[in-house]
């Protein structure tokens, strides 16, 4: 197993807290070959699969000096750790949801190689994450099962994890997730499904902001045809802290007219905005 920790553990130190499940065949904390500080991960060895295991059920994410240990299955090919085979994404998250809440949730449809909830600045989750599983057939399982599920008080959206590059490469002419931008910073979920329903069953909606702050949301649709005609109705209109507007507003002297923006939800316009 892999265990990701804090920088000033030694391997007596983990070796305590892992020979408490099994006997441990050895430990090695990964250190910078000059400062020879920890780098903040480790891998331990037992000598049974199942000591390993059981220390993967009952150890994971308990606090090691007061931090939570991240531990995973160690896979030494690279490929299948940068692989996107397995990878789900995970949006529209309620904020109380952690690391080790994630964990829980989807561990019960396969093994997984790791799951992370992202951070911003503070440490405050920014309503999305990734888990990625050792098979395929592990991770579509947890979108059939999870995918539309309320986990808080949020209904959350699953699906596959697509990269940047293949999201640049070109435009699914048959999606149903629609990216929005652009829109006043007053907008809830509440007015986002309201503005987006006019055109079909929406299945999940969510608003995020980026690293500056700016909103932008996701609105997934029962079919392809919705979130078509929603997209040719709605890119580019006038919109303020009520709704889309019928026809376009005089702009007042100093302020701005916002327009917004919604295309598909993997279109080179997301990844640009993901990378600023």
């Amino acid at each position: 197993t892999t265990s990701k920790m804090q920088n000033d553990e030694t391997e007596a130190m983990l070796y305590e807290v892992f020979n408490s499940v099994g006997p441990v065949a050895s430990i090695r904390v990964c250190r910078d070959s000059v400062t020879r500080r920890s780098l903040g991960y480790a891998y331990v060895n037992y000598h049974s699969a199942s000591d390993a295991e059981r220390a993967l059920d009952t150890l994971n994410y308990s606090n090691v000096k007061g931090h939570p240990c991240r531990i995973m299955w160690s896979h030494r090919d690279p490929a299948m750790r940068r692989s996107a085979v397995g990878n789900i994404f995970v949006k529209n998250l309620d904020k109380s949801i952690d690391n080790k809440a994630l964990y829980d949730t989807f561990s019960l449809f396969g093994n997984i190689l790791s799951c992370k909830v992202a951070i911003d600045d503070k440490g405050q989750s920014r309503g999305y994450g990734f888990v990625h599983y050792e098979t395929e057939e592990a991770a579509k399982t947890s979108i059939e099962r999870v995918n539309g599920m309320q986990i808080g008080s949020k209904t959350v959206f699953v699906g596959p994890f697509i990269k940047k590059t293949e999201r640049v490469s070109g435009k699914d002419e048959h999606f149903t997730n629609i990216y929005v931008k652009d829109f006043p910073a007053s907008w809830t979920e509440e007015v986002l499904q309201s503005v987006f329903a006019k055109f079909g069953q929406v299945t999940s909606v969510a608003v995020m902001t980026d690293k500056k702050e700016r909103p932008f949301g996701f609105v997934n649709f029962e079919t392809s045809e919705d979130a078509h005609k929603a997209v040719s109705e709605l890119n580019g209109k006038a919109c303020d802290d009520m709704g889309v507007l019928d026809a376009e507003p005089e702009a007042k002297e100093g302020e701005e007219v916002k327009h917004l923006y919604a295309g598909g939800a993997q279109s080179k316009t997301e990844s640009t905005r993901e990378q600023n």
